[in-house]
Parts: C-alpha cells; structure tokens; sequence
C-alpha cells in the first residue's frame, strides 16, 4: 500500500494527519510500550495484517489469546473474536479498533431465541460456532471452528442428538462428511452467501488448471464443485503443500494476502460474488477496522470488550472443550 495520508478528524490525538509509514512506526512503539499484542484474522485489511505480531483463524486466536503474557491484546478481528479473548484472559485488557465491527453470522443467532430452541431439545448436546456472542455460547456444551468442527463431532457418540448452531451450510457439511442427522440452526454469513455458482464456473473455464478452495460456510453446490473444502487455516495449509500453481480462492478475499506472502510463486484468484458490481466478496465488518482505528486503539485503549463475569464464566467452558479437543 502506498504511503497515502491518513486522517480522522474525530480523533484527538495530537498526531493528527499521518501517513501509512508513519502509523506503522507509531503503533510499533505503542505496542512496545504498553506490552500489546496485535492479533489479527485472516481477513483484515493487508496493511493491519502487516503489523499484527500474530495473524490466524478464529481458532488459532484463541489458542494464541490464551497463552499469551501482553498486558494488552489488540483483537483485529470482530466483535465475537474480542469477547472470546476476553473470556479467556479476564485478567487482560481487551481492545478492538472498531466496536461496530460485528459478525453478520453471530447476528443470525438471537441468545433469548437460541436459548427457547436449546429448551425445546433437551436431550441434545449443543455444539455452536465460535462465530457467537457470548451470551449464546453461554447455552452452549462445546465450542467449534470450522477449523476443528469435524474432529470435534466425531468425539460425540455415534448415538448422541446434536444441535449445532447457528451455521446451516458448516452444520450440513459436517453432517454430510460424518453421516449425523445434527439438528441446524438457520444462520448464515452473509459473504459466504453471496458466491455465484455460474460466476465461479465461468472463471474456471478462463482458469482450467485453477484449483477451487472453499470454505464449509458455503452453500452446498460450491461445496460440491471444491477441490478442497476447509477453514482458512486448513485452505492456506493445502495451497501450501500442494503441487497446483493457480486457485480460485471461495471465502472472504482478505485471506489471498495470507496467501501470497505464503506462496509467492502461486496465483489467488478471489472468488467472484452475485453481484459484480460491489466487492462482495469482502466482509464490511472486518472492513471497518483501519491502520489508523489500529493506532488510535492503541492510544487510548479503547474502545475495550468487557464481559459480565458470571456470562463469562458460562461461556469459558465449552470454549475451554474446544481447546482441550483441539
């Protein structure tokens, strides 16, 4: 990215107008001088990812957010990411460089609502994406990424009645891979959601040799056309490792610098969306954290993810199962 000016108005800080280099320098020393940790999700912007001491899935985040000795965790990610952090290190304070930066998937999961279905099925373990508040992961047995969701139901017994929430395309695609009959939440993340089929199949007959990576919260049709289907871990993991030369990337285009700082000598296309018009292919929640909302963050340390204690103590322990199946 070039060394464009970047300026809030709204910010107090007395720095005021600075460029790209000149933040990068400014949140380095914040980060040294106030024993922070950045963490960032694969699908932040490239220049967030370039400063954030670590960068991983929901998954890898957590583990990193639970071993970590910072002071100070720097959560650029969303929301549900910031209070699963939280939870895990009570005793550290937690900040996010924009509050508003929610989780379509996480809204499609009302806890009063989820909590009234949990109540209709009580014979069921309750399994729930980490893409949750924690409010519903209160109601929840285990936590999974689609990174170890797999793993984490083939642990349940053959016999044993799921609910699994609030992602209907990763619960069918587990249920499709281990033969359960999981009962789904109907929730949905709205970038995933918005592939097109017909597009992508187009840009496979422009790309022949292009392999087709998509992540499981997908519909099933592009599932079905994957040459691999995965978390964002286990996407950049194949690409790694494997022997093809150009991929069409099917999730939230933030992953393809990830990617080709990994694999520079490989091609990432990014999967193209319904609409050709927008870049829907990217998610605007993550979108709303910048370099500039990164350093003011620092600055201040705000704006800070605070949970009810008592919440948080329902909501550590399927997280806590997670980690142990991981």
């Amino acid at each position: 990215m070039a060394a464009e000016n970047v300026n809030n108005p709204q910010c107090g800080s007395a720095l005021g107008e600075m460029s790209v280099i000149e933040l990068k320098k400014e949140i380095k020393r914040l980060k040294h001088e106030k024993n922070a940790l950045i963490m960032a999700h694969y699908y932040q912007r490239d220049e967030i990812q370039e400063v954030a001491d670590f960068i991983g899935d929901s998954l890898a985040l957590a583990r990193k957010a639970a071993e970590t000795d910072a002071d100070i965790i720097v959560m650029c990610g969303v929301h549900f990411m910031g209070e699963t952090a939280k939870i895990l290190c009570p005793d550290k304070k937690v900040i996010i460089p924009d509050a508003e930066a929610g989780c379509s998937l996480a809204d499609s999961c009302d806890p009063e609502e989820f909590a009234e279905f949990v109540a209709a099925h009580p014979d069921h373990t309750v399994v729930s994406y980490v893409n949750t508040s924690a409010a519903v992961k209160a109601h929840t047995d285990i936590v999974v990424t689609s990174g170890n969701a797999r793993k984490v139901i083939d642990s349940l017994p053959e016999d044993e009645k799921i609910i699994f929430g609030p992602d209907r395309n990763l619960g069918e695609y587990i249920n499709t891979v281990t033969g359960r009959r999981m009962l789904l939440w109907d929730g949905a993340c709205h970038v995933h959601e918005r592939f097109s089929l017909e597009r992508i199949l187009e840009m496979k007959k422009e790309h022949p040799g292009a392999k087709i990576l998509v992540h499981p919260e997908c519909k099933r049709p592009l599932q079905l056309i994957a040459d691999k289907v995965g978390s964002t871990a286990a996407l950049l993991d194949f690409a790694a490792n494997d022997d093809g030369k150009e991929y069409i990337v099917v999730t939230e285009s933030g992953i393809l610098f990830e990617m080709r700082n990994k694999c520079p000598e490989k091609t990432f296309l990014a999967a193209p969306a319904e609409d050709a018009e927008c870049q829907c292919n990217q998610c605007d929640y993550m979108k709303l954290n910048t370099l500039r909302k990164v350093y003011d963050c620092l600055l201040t340390e705000t704006p800070e993810i605070l949970v009810e204690p008592q919440l948080a103590e329902k909501a550590l322990r399927p997280i806590e199962r997670m980690l142990a199946l991981s």
